[in-house]
């Protein structure tokens, strides 16, 4: 599910690219959350008595998340490299894949982080200071979109809560874009927009809500460094970008980090709180009628 959702990003992604001249970045971001936020309100109709207080919080902070992951993320790449941006912000969903259980996790972080610079290799590109600091903002909301989508997805049954955080989202990104949308957008790239959020955020954002109920957070982390493994692989297919030797290099070593992270971040399925199971023990052997008479007929004076 993790693995689908990353393709479905990377997808979404590249066919937006054709859109950015019309829209710019922040239009195109603050559409796609503003159509995914409805869709997902209307398909799955979320109701405040679901939610606990708490809960409810959650979802409302994992909204504010998610928009400012992609919001600053565009900043970046409006002045940064993408791949030094790329580069920059996988340290997020590296720095959550460090504070696993699991022994090994540094070594898989390690081969991950190297194969990301190996992928983006960001000594090509300068360093604007705003880029960087975006880029790290980014990052950091990444990481805690992470720990806040497992913990949503464990208290809150199905995909209420991504209902719930995705408008909020959608609010926040539509409210930052609405300058850029204002004069740039009409009809087409509307409802091309339309297509596309199904196809991100809707569809990842989902499959992520329910893989992390099945790994580790420091899994999932480490997992994601196959994004831009994917991403080269898109680009390859859809944008006709090459990779070079390092490039695939890189591939190759986020890919074992992925495989060898997922096999040993697998989350137990029942808690340790639970009480063992009782072993059966055979009861005493039921009582037939025939014996029931047969022991009446004995107590019977004669």
């Amino acid at each position: 599910m993790a693995a689908t959702a990353m393709c479905t990003v990377q997808l979404g992604s590249a066919l937006t690219v054709p859109l950015f001249g019309q829209l710019g970045a922040l239009g195109t971001a603050g559409l796609r959350l503003g159509w995914a936020g409805l869709i997902l309100l209307v398909a799955i109709r979320p109701r405040p008595r679901d939610f606990s207080s708490r809960d409810l919080l959650a979802c409302v902070v994992l909204g504010l998340v998610t928009a400012g992951m992609m919001v600053f993320f565009m900043q970046a790449i409006a002045r940064l490299p993408l791949g030094t941006a790329s580069a920059l912000e996988f340290l997020g969903p590296l720095t959550v894949s460090l504070f696993g259980p699991r022994k090994g996790r540094l070594i898989w972080a390690a081969a991950a982080a190297t194969g990301v610079v190996l992928l983006t290799e960001p000594w090509h590109g300068g360093a604007d200071p705003v880029g960087v600091g975006s880029a790290l903002l980014a990052a950091g909301c990444w990481a805690a979109y992470i720990l806040l989508t497992q913990r949503v997805g464990d208290r809150v049954t199905g995909l209420k809560g991504l209902a719930v955080s995705m408008p909020v989202a959608a609010v926040v990104g539509l409210g930052i874009a609405a300058p850029d949308l204002a004069e740039r957008v009409t009809w087409s790239p509307l409802w091309t927009m339309l297509a596309l959020a199904v196809l991100s955020p809707v569809i990842p954002f989902a499959l992520e809500f329910l893989a992390l109920r099945h790994l580790t957070t420091s899994a999932f982390g480490t997992l994601m460094s196959l994004e831009p493994a994917i991403a080269l692989i898109v680009g390859l297919l859809v944008l006709g970008q090459r990779p070079g030797v390092v490039a695939t290099v890189g591939l190759v070593l986020v890919v074992v980090a992925s495989v060898g992270a997922t096999r040993a971040g697998v989350r137990p399925v029942a808690s340790s709180t639970q009480p063992p199971v009782r072993r059966y023990e055979p009861g005493p052997e039921p009582v037939r009628d025939e014996q029931r008479r047969s022991s009446r007929c004995q107590n019977v004076p004669s």
